[in-house]
């Protein structure tokens, strides 16, 4: 995969991407192809990371619809070592790959305690009882990964080391990583509900008369009740909130950018801003289906990004 600074070489950063092999976290990895090498893989390490305790607590519940506290316990347990590890920079630990990136990128701490609290409330919880304690989850389980994503974007690179951005990773991350996770939840409602897993909070449900027995009867095909589209359309409103204020924050952020971190800012926020045009709360339906984009859409996408992107300083 190649990476060059001169926009007309960017087609060819374009056509050595793997769009059929990145199967997890595609629009991240497909928005940081456009990025140095270096700088790539230190962003394919973290994911890797995290997508690996993700899968592992989101495998467990699905195979296991009870857990026993002795279970809960356990997986807490191992949560909180592979993050301390990083946190710990211990010279014992067996993975020295990671702990490097971390200290060699100047990644920050909070990213992993956010994301540990996140899986560890995963651990204990199925859903949410209110919006809001939703909206903490996501401050881990979103907004940690992006913030990551964003801090690389922002690192400056002089005399030969790396300086942190001169901007809050975590501020400019947030209203992205919020609409992305909105716009995520409903795209993959039916897979989820399929494995046993609710992203929607009790409080909104109970708003528009539904229950996880009707979500469940709507994943496996049964008919879309008026309530469940006006959730979907609540889910809506608040991420187009989100969506405009990521709007601004681009905007804000991209002078302090080079040309490729610019870009795969854009091309992040496209590839989930296709998804969310996608969502139809009066008519569309609600499956895996209907919702994923198609590998020649998303490069379809990545490429009108590349195209449509204003290449001045």
């Amino acid at each position: 995969m190649k990476n060059n600074l001169e926009p007309d070489n960017l087609l060819e950063t374009f056509c050595s991407i793997d769009f059929e092999g990145i199967s997890k976290h595609p629009n991240i990895l497909i928005a940081a192809a456009f990025w140095d090498r270096e700088r790539f893989e230190a962003a394919r390490i973290a994911y890797r990371f995290m997508r690996y305790i993700d899968d592992r607590v989101d495998s467990y519940k699905t195979e296991h619809l009870t857990i026993s506290r002795e279970e809960q316990a356990g997986l807490a347990d191992d949560v909180r070592s592979w993050t301390d590890m990083i946190r710990n920079r211990s010279a014992l630990t067996v993975d020295q790959q990671l702990v490097r990136t971390w200290e060699k990128f100047l990644i920050p701490d909070w990213p992993v305690e956010a994301f540990a609290r996140a899986m560890i409330y995963d651990i204990h919880h199925q859903g949410f009882p209110t919006f809001d304690s939703f909206l903490d989850y996501a401050e881990g389980a979103s907004v940690a990964p992006a913030g990551i994503f964003v801090h690389l974007c922002g690192l400056r690179f002089e005399n030969g080391m790396y300086l942190p951005p001169v901007f809050d990773a975590r501020e400019v991350a947030r209203p992205c990583a919020i609409f992305s996770y909105l716009v995520h939840i409903i795209r993959d409602f039916q897979k989820d509900r399929l494995e046993h897993l609710n992203y929607f909070p009790s409080d909104m449900l109970q708003k528009f008369g539904l229950d996880q027995a009707t979500l469940d009867d709507i994943a496996q095909g049964g008919p879309i009740p008026d309530g469940f589209r006006e959730l979907v359309r609540e889910y809506m409103r608040i991420a187009d909130k989100y969506r405009l204020e990521t709007l601004r924050m681009i905007e804000k952020v991209c002078p302090l950018l080079e040309m490729r971190y610019r870009l795969s800012l854009e091309i992040i926020f496209n590839l989930y801003l296709m998804v969310y045009h996608r969502i139809d709360p009066e008519k569309g339906l609600f499956t895996t289906e209907a919702l994923h984009p198609s590998t020649d859409q998303i490069k379809e996408q990545v490429l009108n990004t590349i195209k449509s992107f204003d290449y001045k300083p």
